[in-house]
């Protein structure tokens, strides 16, 4: 929908739209904007999108005298592709005026930059910095409703903020998002009024989008959407068409099951143009979905559920929904994190469908039943939190770095399992991170400002004890990367990438293969054609190097170095990966052929992309860097590792309560 101004700050009522636009939903609004004269359209009756409002608070002078408006996003790829899009409409080079900023790479100028796009966590990290945000006139909270955990983060101190500079501004939006539960929140608590927020609903209109379901579920819901892809393809009208699946794997199974049916095309028809959008891409990937399709083609864009709300595609016509998401889910008994496929909630469903009728009417099929749709126990209404759903590890320590010591006086948004912070808090004494008293230590302090997980700050950090910091940094640029190696499925193709892989296969694992390819790559020549030549993903190890080069310089803030290297000596690497990641660790069940957490994860199965797959451990033994749950509970990037070193660790976390 779009937002009319008839006067300055005021919105025209019964305004008519031109075409559905990116700001339906409730916008929250933190006290009128009233001290640079409200919102000024510079044209009359000029229609205002949601990703403009930073625009034209810009033009009403909201960022005089040196302040900047901010504009956060839960996902990264929103935050690049608004910032080029809005970058285009100001007339200005991205990174002048208009900037982004996202973890490892920013895009933006100190002195210039007025407009900045970044991800909550990313602003939430500035407030370390900053406690303040003072140089913020304006923060707009983009896609409140996705509840990501440093969303709901961001607002507990952004309210504790509004307290101490009351001037600042805060704009929360949504497409779907609950405004009563909002507006309740920041109008509520010591000092709060209710003049200190007011709702904005702004209604306009979408194009008719005819949902049509399957009789009965399908066993393989890729195959199916690559089927409805095809059809549309040959039976209907122009149009681009948006899938939306759950992964990386599933994204590049779908797009090499349609590049393989392009040859097959009838003569005369037009082209399939099939490309890939997931977190794990880099910027110029992600961006090359919003360009518009070839010359007499479609576009089949492939993706997760970034698509659903965070960003918008041009062109789509036609929507297919597996009916299914990928999300993190935390267990606090086991402290373990797995990645979970699960149904969508209806309002994510309604999302996805929406997403076909922004500039036509349009068609949504969705590859699951409708009586699915309408069982709540099925598909639940909307996603929980993702704070009720994740590890509190890193975020408490990060509230602890500002200050906030009473975890019990912070006012969440939602409050987070009881279970979860104990947990939390347990591990962070256990790592020497917090001290019996709750308070920060030294060395927790200095985690906290690292832009990794816990378990890679901490191997960080004792990779100076075991003289491997060269090796360490590199294995935590690697692990923060996706998809280094090109290894397509099955025929000669995927036999001969598995050659090539094994060039830089390291007996012990894959943290230490990893390490091999960096260093071919970086030894010869970092080029294009080489890792084409061997099945390396020339992007990945490219900002494989940037990440690295960042995370260097926290080593030399925090006096990590001179950077040492092993010089080969593997054992030594090892036992410092165990020093950060000794709560992933799994002994082989020789009998079963599978694994066994030492938390009680239950059955693990090695991920067929790991270099142990088709290997039995020497020692039974291994470290593992995250799980992922499908049909199959899997752990991926593996490596092996002698029992004995993790009695150096685990003692120091027995649960006094179970004895374990």
């Amino acid at each position: 929908m779009a937002l009319q101004f008839w006067k300055p700050g005021t919105v025209a009522p019964g305004s008519s739209l031109d075409r559905a636009t990116e700001a339906e939903g409730h916008v929250l609004q933190s006290a009128p904007l009233t001290a640079a004269g409200g919102i000024q359209a510079q044209r009359e009756r000029l229609p205002i999108f949601k990703h403009q409002l930073p625009q034209y608070l810009y033009e009403s002078g909201w960022a005089a005298q040196g302040h900047v408006i901010a504009c956060t996003q839960p996902r990264r790829v929103a935050a690049t592709s608004v910032a080029t899009r809005v970058a285009q409409e100001v007339g200005t080079l991205l990174g002048d005026e208009v900037g982004y900023t996202i973890r490892f790479e920013d895009v933006s100028d100190k002195e210039r930059t007025r407009i900045k796009y970044m991800t909550d966590g990313m602003l939430f990290r500035e407030t370390m910095r900053d406690p303040l945000l003072s140089k913020y006139s304006v923060i707009m909270i983009d896609e409140a409703h996705e509840r990501s955990i440093y969303t709901d983060l961001l607002l507990g101190i952004l309210k504790k903020v509004r307290r101490k500079r009351p001037a600042l501004r805060l704009i929360v939006s949504s497409a779907t998002l609950d405004a009563t539960s909002f507006h309740e929140y920041f109008t509520t608590g010591e000092g709060c009024t209710q003049q200190d927020a007011v709702i904005i609903s702004l209604e306009g209109r979408m194009f008719p989008v005819e949902v049509a379901y399957l009789k009965e579920p399908c066993s393989d819901y890729v195959m199916e959407a690559v089927r409805i892809v095809w059809e549309i393809h040959l039976r209907q009208g122009p149009g681009d068409v948006l899938v939306f699946l759950t992964g990386r794997e599933e994204i590049d199974r779908c797009i090499s099951e349609i590049a393989e049916r392009i040859p097959t095309l009838p003569k005369g028809s037009l082209g399939l143009q099939p490309l890939p959008l997931y977190a794990g891409l880099t910027t110029d990937a992600q961006l090359a979905v919003f360009q518009p399709a070839e010359k007499m083609s479609r576009k089949v864009v492939v993706s997760t559920n970034i698509a659903e709300a965070s960003v918008t595609i041009d062109g789509i016509k036609f929507v297919v929904d597996c009916g299914f998401v990928k999300i993190r889910t935390y267990n606090a008994k086991t402290t373990l994190s797995r990645l979970t496929v699960v149904p969508t909630s209806r309002a994510s469903a309604t999302q996805r469908a929406g997403r076909a009728g922004r500039t036509s009417p349009g068609i949504c099929f969705r590859l699951y039943p409708e009586s699915a749709f309408n069982d709540r126990s099925i598909m639940p209404t909307t996603t929980p939190p993702e704070i009720v759903r994740t590890d509190l590890t890193m975020p408490i320590l990060q509230l602890k770095a500002l200050g906030i010591d009473d975890l019990v006086k912070f006012e969440w948004v939602t409050n987070p399992p009881a279970e979860g912070v104990l947990r939390a808090l347990e591990a962070l004494i256990g790592a020497g991170m917090v001290g019996d008293d709750g308070r920060l230590t030294l060395v927790g302090e200095k985690v906290a400002e690292w832009p990794v997980e816990v378990n890679i700050a901490r191997a960080l950090f004792s990779s100076k004890e075991y003289k491997c910091s060269e090796e360490m940094l590199t294995i935590a640029a690697m692990v923060s990367v996706q998809d280094v190696f090109v290894i397509p499925e099955g025929g000669s193709a995927g036999a001969l990438a598995e050659l090539e892989r094994r060039k830089f296969t390291a007996e012990e694992g894959d943290h230490l293969t990893l390490l091999n390819a960096y260093n071919a790559f970086i030894r010869y020549g970092s080029s294009l054609s080489w890792c084409r030549q061997h099945a390396l993903n020339f992007r990945a190890l490219s900002r494989a190097v940037s990440i690295r080069s960042q995370l260097k310089k926290y080593m030399q803030r925090f006096g990590l170095t001179p950077l040492q290297s092993c010089e080969g000596d593997a054992q030594r690497l090892r036992r410092c990966i165990v020093a950060g990641f000794w709560k992933n660790a799994a002994r082989f069940v020789e009998s079963e052929g599978t694994f066994r957490g030492v938390r009680g994860e239950g059955v693990l199965y090695i991920h067929p992309s790991s270099v142990m797959f088709t290997r039995k451990p020497r020692t039974g033994w291994v470290i593992f860097h995250e799980m992922e749950e499908t049909k199959k509970t899997h752990i991926r990037i593996i490596t092996e590792i002698e029992p004995d070193w993790l009695l150096e660790y685990g003692h120091k976390y027995v649960d006094k309560r179970t004895g374990q």
